[in-house]
């Protein structure tokens, strides 16, 4: 353990050197000044200074409160805004009784103090006290670091499922998608089936964080099986819905479910079959400027055993474009749920191409480095 003492008066480094050594801690530095202090730990103390640097060799803290120029108190506050540093134990060592200054003491950061004349059962006691302290929360540190690596890891596997675009001469398809944090709820998914025909899904998990996208893996680990295998809308979302059931969690406290809108466009025929369980209605842009809603809904999935699911059909003569969105996108903008749809509509409405940039702006771009509550996702399909 390295421990710094830090106190103008020589007299008392020895003293408090000389019991540290006797009691085996062989690492001991010292400075006689709050700048020495700050010397030592590679920063100059400044409220202005970058609050970053280098990670410093020091594990505990002895700082005489009453010294020149500055004293321990603000030396103490002036460390604890560095993220590297503000985790060192601080000790104060004070002549001083005055519970007010000592009050403000650990205000400032410190985590005990000791009186002069020093007591040396008492010092040792209250170093091996704040050293355990220190152990503890910096095993702490490294468990959380070691999780956000692996959530990091696992956001990656997470974005890998994703579809990439499609762009054939009769359909493209293309997604824009800002997860709230490291791992998300929401997934979509696209596969060609043949015969000028395409699936195309979009969900939304109820919730946010590991669990929430553990359950979006499983269905993310069954959707192309699923799709290729029974392709029409109510089939492939009453088996996502039995495949979610068998997912029995014994004294599960919440009940999760998801959102859904799955579509097959047929470009040949030019036909949409849908179902909406239960997901914010799909934007349908038609040539001639009428935008259709696919709000015709049944339960999300996973709530029940069964599902009574009634698709629907669309038909389309000449080019167009479908917009599907989770609810983060609708969240940007206040008010009602109708106000809502609206502003999307007057912002998704002027073109039938895909136009990657112009939607940033519009949608993620302003809000890109805010805290969100909930993910943002943006499917985009055009049919030429």
């Amino acid at each position: 353990m390295n421990i710094l003492i830090v106190d103008d008066n020589p007299t008392n480094v020895i003293i408090i050197r000389e019991i540290l050594k006797k009691e085996n801690y062989r690492y001991i530095n010292s400075a006689s000044s709050a700048k020495g202090m700050f010397e030592v730990l590679g920063i100059e103390g400044s409220t202005d200074e970058p609050k970053t640097g280098r990670k410093v060799d020091v594990d505990l803290i002895l700082l005489d409160m009453m010294m020149p120029e500055m004293d321990g108190i603000e030396a103490c506050r002036l460390i604890q805004p560095y993220e590297h540093l503000k985790d060192i134990p601080i000790i104060m060592v004070t002549a001083v009784g005055d519970s007010k200054k000592l009050a403000e003491a650990l205000d400032a950061g410190a985590v005990d103090y000791v009186t002069k004349p020093i007591n040396k059962v008492e010092l040792m006691a209250r170093i091996r006290l704040a050293l355990r302290l220190k152990r503890v929360n910096d095993w702490h540190k490294e468990r959380d670091q070691r999780i956000q690596d692996e959530l990091k890891l696992a956001a990656l596997v997470q974005n890998a499922v994703l579809s990439p675009p499609i762009e054939d001469s009769t359909f493209e398809v293309h997604a824009i998608y800002q997860p709230s944090a490291e791992l998300a709820g929401d997934l979509y998914a696209w596969y060609p089936l043949g015969g000028g025909r395409y699936g195309v899904i979009l969900l939304d998990m109820m919730g946010h964080g590991i669990s929430s996208s553990l359950f979006t893996m499983f269905i993310a680990s069954v959707l192309k099986d699923t799709v290729t295998t029974y392709i029409e809308p109510e089939k492939v979302i009453q088996e996502l819905n039995r495949r979610f059931n068998q997912l029995h969690i014994e004294n599960q406290l919440v009940q999760y479910y998801f959102t859904a809108i799955y579509l097959v466009v047929d470009t040949v025929v030019k036909r949409i079959d849908y179902v909406n369980a239960g997901h914010p209605p799909a934007l349908f842009f038609q040539n001639d400027g009428e935008v259709i809603m696919l709000d015709t809904v049944c339960c999300p999935v996973g709530l029940f055993d069964n599902m009574d699911i009634e698709p629907q059909t669309l038909h389309y003569e000449d080019e167009g474009h479908i917009a599907l969105y989770t609810d983060g996108l609708l969240e940007i903008v206040r008010g009602e749920h109708e106000e809502q749809v609206e502003y999307l509509i007057s912002r998704l409405k002027h073109s039938h191409r895909w136009d990657e940039a112009q939607l940033f702006r519009d949608f993620f771009e302003d809000r890109a480095a805010q805290e969100r509550e909930d993910d943002k996702c943006l499917v985009w399909i055009s049919l030429k």
